[in-house]
């Protein structure tokens, strides 16, 4: 009996070949076995396409979740003439940023405040540090719109308000609290107040006539806010949030782009999430957009996940928790580049925030110049160009239509992984694509505090399991709609 031929083995191998290529097509990016293929024109930024309104921003409700549409603050600034001066400016102020942070760091380490000893305690003090505060959503404080800077790495949320002894530029009228019969000052001798210490790094200080809790927040760029704690009711799409506590600043100067103040999504009691954590458990999450005008992404109040668009399932690493340090910690196990896995020893210490105000990743210098050295070996076809400020692997693409990049993958305790999106992988020094430079880049020391920017979180569905103390991480193209 004659037996049966199998299929012939080239159609197999192109039938398999055009079911790989159907499923790695995703928007543009064309992706190989440990590569991408960026298509270089999204580096040719239109110098007017940013808008000049910030109120664009929109929310929703959807299967108990609040979703709040999520934009770059670019979108908040005006026309951007320069956007060459645009990006390399916002990378300086970075830079200026983690000096002051590890500054702070060594400085408590000295007064031995902290036992440095101990992997989990990070000698960090409070939210007031590396904000670069890229990301805007749109909230109701006691009845009025306005657009707010979103930030991990801060706790107090405040906003100006009017009368203003000084204040920057915004787009939205001030908020005016003597005109809201729902606004109530908080007195200095509360518990409220007492929470400032943690929630700024700084003490409270006493008013009088009445006795006010006044605050003060300085930031690593020189920006600050002062003025009084006080409640007000806050809308979240459909949900009022009743005696929200915010700061109304009266003296507030910096680089907030036009917005009207800040939310804080930190750990801390004074924080917008701890505030909400009675209506959405204590889960928030995030997918952050590029920095194209027309992007959007969200801001999710709740962890119903069937309101995620994740093309990935999600994957979860344990937050590092100490309650003296309430920022979100991780710890980085390994770096795949391109399908090699990379080795360093500074890898599973515990010492890497995740933050959405800091840009720029950074990485313990083992870690970095390991990840460099195999990703400039994969991709030593392309020109160099030279180095600038903190990016010490640049290259001219502009003659390229499209190059292929090494894939970045991070992974963290718990089998988690954080895939860089193509378009988190190289940051545009230069708009023509004649100097573009990885978009990673090294500590000064070993023993340094690494950073998770928002830059290689583009993309991404970020979770923030407070109570469970978990982060989840999916692909995810972001979009509000």
């Amino acid at each position: 009996m004659m037996q049966e031929k199998p299929p012939f083995p080239s159609k197999l191998l192109h039938l398999s070949l055009l079911v790989f290529l159907l499923t790695i097509l995703d928007n543009g990016v064309q992706c190989f076995q440990g590569k991408k293929v960026l298509s270089m024109h999204k580096f040719h930024w239109k110098q007017e396409s940013a808008s000049s309104s910030c109120l664009s921003q929109k929310s929703r409700w959807e299967n108990g979740a609040v979703i709040l549409e999520m934009k770059h603050k670019d979108s908040c600034s005006g026309k951007i003439l320069d956007w060459n001066k645009k990006l390399q400016k916002r990378l300086i102020m970075d830079n200026f940023q983690l000096r002051s942070l590890q500054s702070r760091i060594k400085n408590i380490i000295l007064s031995g405040n902290i036992d440095d000893s101990v992997d989990t305690q990070i000698p960090l003090t409070s939210g007031i540090r590396l904000q670069s505060l890229n990301y805007i959503v749109t909230v109701e404080l006691g009845g009025r719109k306005m657009t707010v800077i979103v930030d991990t790495g801060s706790d107090l949320s405040w906003v100006q308000c009017q009368p203003c002894n000084r204040c920057y530029n915004q787009q939205d009228p001030v908020f005016n609290p003597s005109k809201s019969p729902s606004y109530r000052t908080v007195l200095c001798n509360s518990s409220t107040c007492r929470s400032l210490q943690l929630a700024t790094g700084n003490s409270e200080v006493c008013g009088s006539n009445p006795p006010t809790c006044n605050y003060v927040v300085n930031y690593g760029d020189g920006s600050y806010t002062s003025g009084e704690v006080g409640m007000e009711h806050l809308n979240l799409g459909n949900t009022t949030v009743n005696n929200f506590i915010f700061g109304c600043g009266r003296k507030n100067q910096g680089l907030f782009g036009g917005a009207s103040g800040l939310v804080g999504l930190g750990r801390t009691d004074l924080s917008l999430i701890s505030q909400i954590s009675p209506m959405f458990g204590g889960v928030f999450s995030y997918c952050l957009p590029t920095t194209e005008a027309e992007a959007s992404g969200s801001l999710v109040m709740g962890g119903n996940s069937s309101v995620y668009k994740n093309t990935t399932p999600i994957s979860y690493t344990r937050m590092i928790h100490n309650p003296l340090l309430p920022f979100y910690f991780l710890n980085l196990t390994g770096i795949n580049v391109g399908g090699v896995e990379v080795q360093a020893p500074s890898f599973g210490k515990d010492r890497m925030i995740i933050d959405s105000g800091t840009v720029i990743s950074r990485l313990p210098p083992s870690i970095y110049q390991a990840l460099k050295a195999e990703f400039v070996k994969q991709f030593s076809g392309y020109p160099s160009a030279p180095s600038f400020m903190i990016f010490d692997s640049c290259f001219n693409l502009s003659g390229y239509q499209e190059v292929e990049i090494p894939d970045i993958k991070m992974y963290f305790e718990g089998s988690a992984e954080l895939n860089v999106d193509v378009t988190g992988v190289f940051y545009p020094v230069k708009t023509d694509a004649s100097q573009v430079c990885l978009a990673i880049a090294s500590l000064p020391y070993e023993d340094e505090v690494g950073i998770i920017g928002n830059y290689q979180q583009k993309n991404q569905r970020i979770i923030y399991d407070t109570k469970g103390s978990m982060l989840g991480f999916a692909e995810e193209a972001c979009s509000f709609y």
